[in-house]
Formats: C-alpha cells, sequence, structure tokens
C-alpha cells in the first residue's frame, strides 16, 4: 500500500469515528476534498470493507451508508484493556513505598523504581491524549475513570519523591527523565 492510500484510509476512518454512519457519496466528497481523486478513494472504501474495518449497508441504490464495525464495543474494549493496565500500575505504585522501606532498598533501586513507574504512567497519559482527539473515545464512560487514575498515580507518584530522605532524589529523577540534549557539534 503506498502512502497516499494509507493517507485516503485513515481520513476515511477518520471522518467514520466523527460521524457514525456517514451516506457514501458524502463520505467520498469530504475524503476527496481532503485529498485524492474519486477512483482512488472509492477504491480505497472498497479496500476497507472487504478488509471488515468498515461495514458497507446498501439502503437502496442511490443511498448507501458506511459505519466503523462495532465502534462502542471496540471502543470500550480498547479503554477496558487500558483501564486495567493502569489499575495494575496504581496497585504497584501504592506497593512501592512500603515494600521500598520493608526491603531496605538502595537509593540507586529506588530511583530506578520511580523512573520506570513514572515511564508506564507517561505512557498510559500518553496514549491517553491520543485518543482525546477521538470523541468515540472521548464519550466513553471509561475515559474519564482512567484519567482520574493516572491522576491518582501522579498523586502517589510525587507524594513518594517528596517523603524520600535525600534532598536530591528529584533532581536526580529529572536528570534521568530529561531527553539528552544535543551539544553544539551535532548541529549542522
Amino acid at each position: 500500500m503506498d502512502k497516499n492510500s494509507q493517507i485516503i484510509r485513515t481520513e476515511i476512518i477518520r471522518i467514520l469515528n466523527e460521524n457514525g454512519k456517514i451516506r457514501g457519496t458524502e463520505l467520498a466528497k469530504r475524503v476527496i476534498k481532503k485529498m485524492g481523486n474519486e477512483k482512488t478513494v472509492y477504491r480505497e472504501i472498497s479496500a476497507l470493507v472487504e478488509a471488515g474495518e468498515i461495514e458497507k449497508k446498501v439502503l437502496s441504490r442511490s443511498h448507501i451508508e458506511y459505519e466503523l464495525i462495532n465502534l462502542y464495543e471496540s471502543v470500550n474494549n480498547q479503554l477496558k484493556n487500558l483501564h486495567k493496565e493502569i489499575e495494575t500500575v496504581y496497585e504497584e505504585i501504592k506497593n512501592y513505598s512500603t515494600l521500598s522501606n520493608e526491603e531496605k532498598f538502595s537509593y540507586h533501586e529506588r530511583l530506578r523504581a520511580i523512573i520506570h513507574l513514572i515511564h508506564i504512567v507517561q505512557s498510559t497519559d500518553g496514549i491517553m491524549k491520543l485518543l482525546s482527539y477521538y470523541p468515540a473515545f472521548k464519550k466513553d464512560k471509561m475515559f474519564s475513570q482512567i484519567n482520574r487514575k493516572i491522576e491518582d498515580c501522579w498523586k502517589i507518584i510525587m507524594e513518594d519523591i517528596a517523603h524520600q530522605p535525600e534532598e536530591d532524589f528529584l533532581n536526580e529523577i529529572l536528570a534521568n527523565l530529561r531527553v539528552s540534549q544535543m551539544d553544539s557539534n551535532n548541529v549542522n
């Protein structure tokens, strides 16, 4: 599949995400307006139907509608999986301080563990930010639950960092999280 075909398919799915059901002529018109010619757009719509990603409903010869297949179920299942993941991470974060005190983790072990937890929460937070651009995800009740749980994770992480005995603990975490800075020799 060439780059244009992928862009056209992405645009078709984006429009269906925003609108749910849409007439075939309206869908094609909106995609053609963004990019592509009529023949290419209809070919990509047909390919998506054949791939089982979108459903074609022929109501009459002149009235054909398209919609994503089981969008609600798909969205809800994806968010349920994400919710299970963030619940697991939340429990891991809650147990971290107890475990680190009982096991007498060293400075570096505590630092590594906190940074690892931060990366996991950042990853989930990033996924949620991307999904927030799609109304189908944002409307689902699980969406706000996941965001609240992410906020709870951040709160516990910050409390754990604040209660570390070393004064430079936060600075060390920030130094390890920063993207390596480009030095002037690398700039062309």
